[in-house]
């Protein structure tokens, strides 16, 4: 019976909550150490990044999340994090397009 139950609120927190799952990847990745999802920390907030750009940039965007990037939110460089495969940083970057 334990286990059924387990197993029913797991799939309904997969199914009800996507976008805090991606949030949870996010805190796990320590990207939540310079980023907040609604005011700028170190870097910028997430709902910035995503009125800056669309769908188009999500590539280079996940590139620039696991090599790091310079100069494009001001003087402060984003450290490269090689502790994120590309698949997560995929997940991360269209997680936080759809912050709008």
């Amino acid at each position: 019976m334990m286990k059924r139950t387990l197993i029913a609120l797991a799939m309904t927190l997969s199914v009800a909550a996507p976008a805090m799952a991606d949030e949870a990847l996010a805190k796990s990745k320590n990207c939540m150490s310079c980023h907040a999802i609604d005011k700028k920390l170190v870097g910028p907030s997430y709902k910035d990044v995503a009125k800056k750009y669309d769908k188009a940039a999500a590539a280079d965007l996940a590139t620039k999340v696991m090599k790091g990037t310079k100069g494009a939110w001001g003087p402060v460089p984003m450290p490269a994090n090689p502790q994120v495969s590309e698949a997560e940083a995929k997940k991360l970057v269209d997680w936080i397009l759809t912050l709008k």
